[in-house]
């Protein structure tokens, strides 16, 4: 039974602190373990932040709205998510329970505003989940052709995503390099994305099993997706030292002009680059909603927060950093840019 106080009446009844407080000290069968330390909670939120953004999100960005200083949207998104970071820090420790912003949202602003906020999670994360999968699909697609396997191009897109065969690869329309006339090419339409269902499946059933299980799975991911991330930077850092020439070329204009529309190019594309890539920091806010399982939450979930996301901006500068200096960023709208650099340093 939630109890009433004095700020607020009706929907704007706000849930009094001690009472969340209580809940979140009860322990039980039916009740969350606090199983997770500082070190869980940071590959948590590096699990959740790393995903699309750089693996498909890096290079259309870059192509489309900032060239090579997307590394430049990469710190103003990093930055402004930092301050955000802040106050989730804050809010998890004084209220260290599961529910996240709904939790907070209930405990300061109403039940209302709490309603609005927990739906608005469901969507981020709803959203988030899919992208990251069909981008997660896409380089795994990738990976089966160089293999010699090739999907039916009806199971390896979103429904009604029009699809052109170049170069013995199936790729979305949109990305057809600037030049070739799709008419020329055989085309096909998607209708379901079978390897991104297959992701989400799994990682929905780990995470029924229990979140201890969830959290090594995770940890285990991370180690493998932040692995990935280093492999690149190393073989695309030593590809720009042997050819320093061919990087200071791609990376040439840093900040390319403005093409006449706000937002392409010039510094109004690096802040519409921002804009787009800020997706690319979603999940940060996903260890507060593990402060229930926090075993010391007032010190373990700013380290959680704060320290994923800075790592993360730092895995995302080096990585744009590299990748406009290893392939041309008018070549980079494209599925899975990254692999598209690992392709040219071989």
């Amino acid at each position: 039974m939630v109890q009433k106080d004095s700020g607020g009446t009706g929907i704007l009844v706000r849930k009094p602190l001690h009472l969340i407080l209580n809940e979140a000290q009860q322990e039980g069968e039916h009740c969350l373990r606090r199983a997770l330390g500082a070190v869980n909670l940071v590959t948590l939120g590096i699990g959740a932040i790393i995903g699309a953004g750089i693996f498909v999100l890096t290079g259309a960005a870059a192509a489309q709205y900032s060239g090579p200083a997307i590394v430049i949207s990469f710190l103003l998104a990093g930055v402004g998510c930092l301050f955000a970071g802040l106050c989730y820090a804050e809010f998890a420790s004084l209220i260290p329970i599961a529910g996240s912003a709904y939790t907070y949202g209930y405990a300061t602003l109403g039940e209302i505003f709490a309603w609005i906020i927990g739906w608005d999670l469901i969507l981020e994360y709803a959203f988030g989940a899919a992208t990251v999968a069909s981008g997660w699909s896409a380089n795994v697609v990738l990976l089966l052709e160089h293999l010699g396997i090739h999907l039916p191009p009806a199971i390896m897109a979103t429904p009604g995503s029009p699809l052109v065969f170049y170069n013995n690869f199936w790729i979305p329309l949109s990305t057809l390099p600037p030049g070739i006339d799709p008419a020329v090419l055989p085309h096909a339409t998607g209708a379901f994305n079978l390897i991104a269902f297959l992701a989400i499946s799994a990682v929905t059933t780990i995470l029924v099993i229990g979140i201890k299980e969830s959290a090594n799975l995770n940890t285990v991911i991370v180690f493998v997706k932040v692995g990935t991330v280093l492999v690149f930077i190393g073989i695309a850092a030593v590809y720009v030292l042997e050819h320093p020439a061919e990087a200071i070329a791609n990376w040439t204009p840093f900040i390319p002009p403005n093409a006449g529309e706000f937002g392409k190019y010039g510094w109004s594309g690096i802040g519409r680059g921002a804009a787009v890539i800020f997706f690319a920091y979603i999940g940060f806010d996903a260890v507060s909603t593990a402060a229930q399982e926090a075993k010391n939450p007032q010190r373990d979930m700013p380290i959680g927060i704060l320290g994923s996301l800075v790592i993360c901006t730092v895995l995302y500068v080096l990585t744009s950093g590299l990748l406009t200096g290893v392939v041309k960023y008018t070549r980079l709208n494209v599925a899975a840019p990254v692999a598209i650099g690992m392709e040219r340093r071989a």
